[in-house]
């Protein structure tokens, strides 16, 4: 009995020992050292909170990629990178290794931030039922495409095998249908898989047309702000989040798209629980100024067929990893009358220095006056807005908390290069073309 009181006491002490360790600052210190460090050539990273007692030290053969420095009087240092390459750097105590970190000198980046209005079109892989309708039949009232298993939001691509591009290639199917009385062999997409469905066409009895109680959709449109360029290539990315069906709520799948100039001709203000929008009119509707050929969570992206101007930013900025961007003072670049692209001032309140693509990294707060009495804060029509923290592009606006249009979420502008295959990690990715 003695014996296992001693252990228990000498196990609480051990215990308390160890939850003691944790709070010692050399120890917080240790434990948030990153196992990596990016940096693009050119540019340097500082690394805070190096522990007390330890030094960084590099192999002679690194200082052709990178340099290291020590900041005066504080636990911190610094890596300044020279060549693109890989390497490492080891903290150490006394000469005894405690931890290595691994340096990715990326090459240089740099992409002109956007902020213009943008008119957005989008035609969809095939056509988008959207609906379902009753057919008044002689023997009552009936939908085809219920009775088919034909879902809303699936992605009608063939009809008897023919390719299925917009609404009016559907019309010819049905009639001859009608008059044959044989039923349609329909190819649809629901969820990345590929199904068929055979949907008989039924007569109403009003008209006497066939129809196939469907409602379907071959086109989007709508507006949002150009993010960024990449003056060498074309690609572009705008809007931070990802286009859906009105009705579906599902994420159009495109098969071709054009972005346009765009003007706002006025603002609804938002309010707590009540979302505000730019409104905003087409400037030229047979003038593109870009494709579109990707649409995910963190935008659309393409090509530009022209140059853009911004008016007062349009040199390219250097661009920020996830894990550069601190709690402070940006700016945002957005259009809130016309076509002229201003700049007004945001915090950010949070930003996670995110390892893996993630739609909503930052929370941001609109804090210029001009801004807040335009709009009220975030206003549909904003997304895409790019945001600018201490001379580099850092992300976009992407949504608003409706219950405070004056803040709302940011992506971080690493993944949107990522989506639209720029090469922000020298290993060509390729994605939107």
């Amino acid at each position: 009995m003695v014996k296992d009181k001693i252990r228990r006491i000498f196990g609480v002490i051990l215990l308390g020992c160890l939850v003691g360790i944790g709070f010692l600052k050399p120890v917080q210190d240790y434990v948030v050292l990153p196992s990596t460090i990016k940096v693009f050539n050119g540019q340097e990273r500082s690394v805070p909170h190096l522990p007390a007692g330890t030094e960084v030290v590099s192999s002679d053969k690194n200082e052709a990629i990178f340099s290291v420095g020590k900041s005066k009087g504080q636990h911190s240092f610094s890596v300044h990178a020279v060549e693109d390459g890989d390497s490492v750097v080891t903290v150490e105590a006394g000469g005894f290794p405690l931890k290595k970190i691994g340096v990715n000198a990326l090459p240089e980046l740099r992409v002109v931030p956007g902020g213009q209005s943008i008119g957005v079109k989008l035609n969809t892989l095939g056509v988008l039922v959207v609906g379902h309708h009753l057919v008044n039949t002689k023997k009552g009232q009936k939908s085809p495409g219920e009775i088919a298993n034909i879902e809303v939001g699936d992605i009608i691509t063939k009809i008897n095998g023919k390719s299925i591009s917009r609404m009016g290639d559907v019309a010819p199917f049905v009639k001859q249908a009608g008059k044959t009385g044989s039923k349609l062999d329909v190819t649809l997409i629901r969820n990345k898989k590929t199904y068929h469905r055979q949907l008989q066409p039924l007569q109403d009895k009003h008209d006497l047309s066939y129809r196939i109680g469907l409602y379907i959709r071959d086109s989007a449109a709508g507006v949002g702000t150009l993010t960024f360029f990449h003056p060498d290539s074309q690609k572009y990315g705008a809007l931070g989040h990802v286009i859906s069906d009105m009705d579906t709520k599902q994420p159009i799948v495109v098969n071709k798209g054009e972005i346009l100039r765009s003007t706002v001709t006025s603002i609804e203000k938002g309010s707590n629980g009540h979302p505000g929008e730019k409104l905003a009119r087409f400037t030229d509707e047979n003038e593109s100024i870009g494709s579109i050929s990707r649409n995910s969570p963190f935008g659309i992206f393409g090509r530009l067929s022209e140059g853009l101007s911004n008016g007062h930013w349009d040199k390219p900025l250097p661009v920020a990893l996830s894990d550069e961007v601190k709690e402070g003072p940006a700016k945002i670049l957005t259009v809130v009358n016309g076509t002229k692209v201003q700049a007004f001032q945001v915090e950010v309140v949070s930003s996670i220095p995110q390892k893996f693509p993630a739609t909503k990294g930052m929370v941001i707060k609109i804090t210029d006056p001009r801004l807040l009495k335009a709009t009220g804060g975030i206003v549909q029509g904003m997304s895409g807005s790019p945001i600018i923290q201490n001379g580099k592009l850092i992300g976009a606006v992407t949504h608003v908390f409706v219950n405070d249009p004056t803040s709302g979420y940011g992506v971080h502008i690493e993944w949107m290069l990522d989506e639209a295959g720029i090469d922000i990690y020298g290993t060509q990715k390729q994605k939107a073309s």
